[in-house]
């Protein structure tokens, strides 16, 4: 099928019929808007969204978009910040994934760069399968990062210029400001803690906010449109290269299997959630 777009709010109703009738994927990026330094409040969102595209290209998906309100998390010190609790984000997403199920969505992603995105999304995706018996996925993008693409990440000025690819790929390269303010290295306020957040992943271990604008994040300067571009240009290349690491077809064929193999463990053992839950 001829897609206009893969946004899906910028589809018709009629198209969504049409594409449900060959295929089931949509991808839901779960953003944030908090204080980033240089960078706009919406640059993690943006991110999520941008790599979204670029997976839902490559494995003929949808794309669900406009989700930036969630846990932000240590930036909740920010003015900027909008912090939601980890439990409403929960329920939120639960709610939206029920929506898309009943719609015809089987294959549910749930993708964010946010770091501490895995306490909202995780549980969700868990608790949405004891439910229903229908193992939708979380991927978590910083991890992905990191597991498949290390030999890519030279250092901080690589993350911020997959930040400014991410602009560029949805269209908004203007939004991301021209500025050397926020350039000069800062050593984190809360440094002396590092021992303690480090004992659970992202963000998990213990409560805190950032004192310090700075401590979320020093961001390379960008004094001119040329830098910014090719600043654009390296990180539009990256992500890229990130989702075809990634191995999109293999991920969906993937869930296809998971499901047949979660349906015949619900024949054996009727009493799992999944099962039980399905059949009252």
């Amino acid at each position: 099928m001829e897609l206009r777009t893969r946004f899906l709010p910028k589809l018709l109703n009629s198209e969504v019929d049409e594409y449900l009738k060959t295929n089931d994927i949509i991808i839901v990026p779960v953003g944030t808007v908090e204080m980033h330094g240089g960078l706009p409040l919406d640059s993690e969102t943006v991110i999520s969204e941008a790599f979204a595209l670029k997976m839902a290209e490559a494995c003929d998906g949808l794309v669900l978009s406009g989700l930036p309100y969630f846990y932000a998390g240590a930036t909740a010190s920010g003015r900027g910040t909008v912090q939601v609790s980890i439990r409403q984000g929960i329920d939120y997403l639960n709610a939206i994934a029920h929506s898309l199920l009943r719609q015809g969505f089987k294959r549910q992603i749930y993708i964010s760069f946010h770091g501490p995105a895995h306490m909202t999304c995780s549980p969700m995706v868990r608790d949405f399968f004891d439910e229903t018996g229908v193992p939708i996925l979380y991927i978590d993008l910083s991890m992905q990062m990191f597991q498949s693409a290390k030999d890519l990440f030279k250092s901080m000025d690589t993350f911020h210029a997959i930040t400014v690819g991410a602009y560029e790929l949805m269209g908004r390269l203007e939004d991301v400001p021209l500025t050397t303010e926020y350039s000069v290295p800062h050593t984190k306020t809360c440094a002396q803690f590092s021992d303690l957040f480090a004992l659970a992943y992202q963000s998990g271990s213990t409560g805190y906010c950032f004192a310090d604008p700075m401590d979320h994040m020093p961001t390379t300067a960008i004094p001119d449109e040329n830098v910014r571009r090719e600043l654009a240009g390296e990180g539009a290349e990256l992500i890229c290269e990130i989702v075809k690491r990634m191995n999109m077809p293999h991920i969906t064929a993937q869930m296809k299997d998971l499901k047949g193999y979660t349906d015949h463990v619900a024949q054996l053992c009727p009493w799992m959630p999944s099962s039980y839950n399905k059949a009252k």
